[in-house]
């Protein structure tokens, strides 16, 4: 909301009055001319004078509102703006300014009604179209949102923050070359458009796109290095194998976008509490990977220890796992309607001891509620591969696979190791008893098979070259993906064909509803093979779990080292490698030697059935809680602590 808005929707001046009279509008456009120079204060004893004698004067409550709204005073700007509400003031700027104040009090519905006002009495209302997007978006309205974003474009079609809303919007939709089209177009506009090369970029590895790849990630990097806001970090982690890139490009952006509040809701007091209040904030607790893997370690927490809260702000996919997360805490806040500074209220007010962000920078997620800091301890765990680049995340649990004591400097929080994997065994998750056959899978009956259900943005140009060399090197074998996207899929068999592959050889899975029939198929491959530099986390994981070998080339990033970290605490080290070429003879040797991967396989279910390291629910929930109790005594203290590994 800008100056240049209230200019344009105030009324004529007229004559200027005598100070011992009523004030004329004159006095208004006095004010406003202040605003707009910065001169704030004197401009809002202007407006509170002649409100005082025009109380609904709807560009006067506008001009003050927005210098409430600015300063954070969301409640006043409402209670401001109610008289004339009520009234319906038929003034466009008044409803806008009421719904930025309902939105950022987190009142979602309330804020879409005063939008939609202000766009009955003028459609083509831009600020209202934009911020009306972005909540349509943020509420998962992707449908509305786009037809908005849209309505601005068809009279601006050269709006930046259109272009860019409506790209990602696109993406969604699995419209992919047309939100890369966008995106260029946004790009020729604006080089430096925040974010936009990299929005570029990492929707091009989305669907395996790989036009002038080498140089756009290049650029990527050095704009990253530079200290320019060129990239979102996660995306980053498809294309660069650094860690300490990866540290950068996430203070540039928590910087921008999640910076430490000037008003922290916990100041040092001291809970005395009879349990660890345990808080784990997460968009995902739900039909979800971040949900799998916790629901085993949610009820398995030691109550006598641990009072578990769950803050929960996605959505309710109403499903069984759902319904077993919610019964698995003593209490479960539905927080999606709430905007993240009640979030942090409403945790402060709970006497939270530890905060658990299991999202970080990743979809739907909201780091803002941590940098209210509303508990004494904040830990980055499991959703978000990386550091989060801020000071008021004080730690990151991990292990000495994914962060080596030398990469420590690369993270702003504290490194606490957990003693196998940082990643929780998928604890209650079953693998169907009836295996489907080759040929239901459209395999070749008797070659073997390599398989890799990553998602397609982690397959990187070089690594598919390795793979069809792999093809070329066994007679037969398959390449079995999980793509879905046909452009994907086109795209990757004509690489296939430039690399003298037959594209037939490239098999991809169908989704089945059942993740249990879906871990069943992995019995047909033969290898799994790894991505780099983003590895396979969970995918990994369950290939690991019903019985296949992985095969995993450690980089110098923590996304990059994630297999490594699973099959160390799988008791299989030596499919970890160093290289590339490492990799590919590895790989190579291994295809030729079943009776060798007919041992790796012994080993797996013999692990299974012991219930080692990987598959240790329970022993995993008891070295967390270590960790946790370890951080909670050091905040009783005032530090943060070292030494808090297992």
């Amino acid at each position: 909301m800008s100056a240049a808005v209230l200019a344009e929707t105030s009324a004529p001046a007229a004559a200027a009055a005598a100070p011992a009279v009523p004030p004329e509008r004159s006095v208004l456009l006095r004010g406003i001319e202040l605003q707009g120079a910065g001169q704030v204060e004197e401009a809002e004893r202007l407006f509170r004078h002649y409100l005082a004698h025009f109380p609904l004067d709807g560009a006067a409550l506008y001009s003050l509102a927005v210098i409430l709204l600015r300063r954070g005073d969301s409640a006043g700007a409402l209670a401001l703006l109610a008289p004339a509400a009520e009234r319906d003031l038929a003034f466009a700027p008044l409803w806008f300014a009421q719904g930025t104040a309902l939105q950022n009090l987190g009142r979602r519905d309330e804020a879409l009604v005063s939008y939609d006002r202000a766009l009955a009495l003028q459609p083509d209302y831009t600020e209202v179209l934009i911020n009306s997007g972005v909540l349509l978006r943020e509420l998962h309205r992707h449908g509305p949102a786009l037809e908005r974003f849209n309505r601005v474009l068809i009279t601006q079609p050269d709006h930046r923050t259109a272009l860019a809303n409506c790209a990602v919007l696109l993406t969604e939709f699995k419209r992919s070359e047309d939100a890369q089209r966008m995106l260029e177009r946004l790009l020729t506009l604006d080089p430096d458009y925040d974010y936009g090369l990299g929005l570029l970029a990492y929707e091009r590895l989305h669907v395996c796109d790989w036009r002038d790849a080498e140089s756009l990630q290049q650029r990527i990097v050095e704009g990253v290095r530079a200290g320019r806001r060129v990239c979102k970090s996660l995306g980053l982690m498809a294309m660069s194998d650094s860690a300490e890139d990866h540290q950068r490009c996430a203070r540039i952006f928590a910087e921008q976008r999640y910076p430490a509040s000037d008003r922290p809701l916990w100041t040092g007091q001291r809970y005395r509490h009879d349990r660890i209040r345990l808080a784990y904030v997460s968009p995902d607790l739900r039909e979800h990977p971040v949900g799998h893997l916790m629901a085993g370690i949610f009820e398995r927490h030691d109550r006598r220890r641990f009072e578990l809260i769950a803050i929960s702000i996605g959505s309710d996919d109403g499903s069984v796992l759902r319904r077993r997360i919610q019964a698995s805490f003593d209490r479960f806040v539905d927080a999606r309607s709430m905007a993240s500074r009640q979030v942090a209220e409403a945790m402060r007010e709970m006497e939270v001891d530890i905060a658990v962000d299991l999202a970080g920078f990743t979809s739907d997620s909201r780091s803002d509620i941590f940098a209210q800091r509303p508990a004494p301890v904040q830990v980055n765990y499991l959703g978000y591969p990386g550091t989060l680049g801020t000071r008021y995340m004080d730690y990151i649990v991990a292990d000495r696979h994914v962060i080596p004591p030398e990469h420590h400097g690369f993270y702003d929080e504290r490194v606490v190791y957990l003693p196998d994997a940082y990643l929780p065994p998928a604890a209650g998750l079953q693998i169907a008893e009836r295996t489907p056959t080759r040929a239901e899978c459209g395999l070749p009956e008797d070659a073997v098979v390599f398989c890799s259900f990553n998602h397609d943005y982690k397959i990187s140009p070089h690594m598919f070259a390795l793979w069809m060399r792999l093809l070329a090197q066994v007679p037969g074998s398959a390449l079995w993906l999980m793509s879905r996207s046909e452009l994907s899929q086109r795209h990757l068999r004509e690489e296939a064909a430039r690399a003298g592959i037959d594209p037939a050889r490239l098999v991809f899975a169908q989704r089945v509803p059942r993740v249990e029939d879906h871990l069943a198929r992995y019995r047909q491959a033969d290898l799994f093979l790894d991505t780099h530099p983003y590895n396979a986390h969970t995918t990994a994981a369950d290939a690991l779990l019903a019985g296949l070998p992985v095969l995993t080339y450690r980089g110098q990033s923590f996304p990059s080292r994630v297999a490594a970290s699973l099959l160390h605490a799988a008791g299989l080290p030596e499919l970890v490698t160093d290289s590339l070429a490492g990799y590919e003879a590895l790989a190579l040797a291994l295809a030729r030697d079943p009776a060798r991967r007919a041992a790796l396989r012994g080993h797996l279910d013999a692990h299974r059935q012991q219930q080692q390291a990987l598959f240790d629910t329970a022993g995993f929930t008891r070295d967390l809680e270590a960790i946790y109790v370890g951080m909670w005594r050091h905040s009783q203290l005032g530090t943060i602590g070292d030494g808090l590994s297992v």
